[in-house]
């Protein structure tokens, strides 16, 4: 292989991680963002209750289940290898944030919620590379 093949082959790895991963923080972002103007959520910065924080979890899973899929979809080779990358790249954020957050305050949540980011981190992103798998087979009946 040459080495402007090899280069491209390694950006468009990259590129299809990047994306789950802007698919997962700008979903989530959004969605917030409309909860909290909608009055679903309390106004940015007030506590909430659990109950809208399961809320946030699970619009995350689903989020996070479409980052994987992305992933997946975009990658070059080796689909499911990208959807866990993903999912590593968000676990590791998420406990950055579980640690930035731990101590500041009841507007950053309960403590089961940073812990509950990260234990979906790799399980929802290869949950998506999994659909996008099952996708595929689907697709070509099992030759793929």
């Amino acid at each position: 292989m040459s080495e402007l093949h090899n280069s491209r082959l390694i950006l468009r790895r990259i590129g299809a991680v990047v994306a789950g991963l802007l698919v997962v923080v700008i979903l989530s972002t959004v969605t917030d963002k409309v909860l909290h103007a909608t009055g679903v959520f309390p106004p940015e910065g007030e506590p909430m209750s659990d109950a809208l924080f399961l809320l946030a979890t699970v619009y995350r899973i689903i989020y996070g289940i479409a980052g994987g899929y992305l992933a997946a979809r975009l990658a070059p080779d080796k689909p499911m290898a990208h959807a866990l990358t993903l999912g590593l790249v968000g676990f590791v954020l998420s406990i950055v944030g579980a640690v930035a957050t731990w101590n500041a305050g009841a507007a950053f949540g309960p403590k089961w919620y940073p812990l509950a980011l990260i234990a979906i981190a790799i399980p929802s992103a290869r949950a998506g590379g999994r659909l996008f798998d099952r996708q595929v087979i689907a697709h070509t009946g099992g030759a793929g």
